[in-house]
């Protein structure tokens, strides 16, 4: 009985921890990719994240604002791992960073309001499976205008 309830704890500790160093390398990256909006750029909300294996491309929709600068910040666990791009809602390039070797972040501002399709994908030549996770951020209007 006494082995049991033994085998019974370790697995209930193994189950425990396990998910906390997953949480705990999901934090690292999380902590990484916002500290890239640094003042004077706020996160505008939830970080997109997705695991992506091979060839998967992740999508993501947001709507820019007209007089808004914006940086958006594409993370991973390796340095140029994530290949994003940016589109109108009609599918026209606005911004791929595939074209700047894989640049992590872009600054712009947007002349009028544009809803965009964010596509995001592993760099081929980096890795075949990890976590992407964009970031958007945005000058406060004080900030704008100094």
């Amino acid at each position: 009985m006494t082995k049991h309830l033994s085998t019974i704890l370790i697995l209930i500790t193994i189950a425990l921890v396990s998910p906390i160093k997953l949480n705990s390398q999901e934090d690292v990256l999380f902590s990484n990719c916002l500290n890239q909006l640094k003042s004077p750029f706020v996160a505008s909300g939830q970080p997109f994240k997705v695991f992506l294996t091979g060839n998967e491309v992740a999508e993501f929709r947001t709507t820019f604002f007209s007089g808004s600068m914006y940086r958006i910040v594409a993370c991973s666990h390796q340095e140029s791992n994530i290949l994003f791009s940016i589109y109108d809602k009609d599918r026209n390039l606005l911004f791929s960073n595939e074209q700047y070797e894989a640049a992590g972040a872009w600054d712009f501002k947007m002349e009028g309001s544009v809803e965009c399709i964010v596509e995001a994908r592993l760099n081929p030549n980096k890795s075949t499976s990890g976590i992407a996770m964009l970031m958007i951020g945005f000058k406060s209007l004080e900030e704008i205008s100094q």
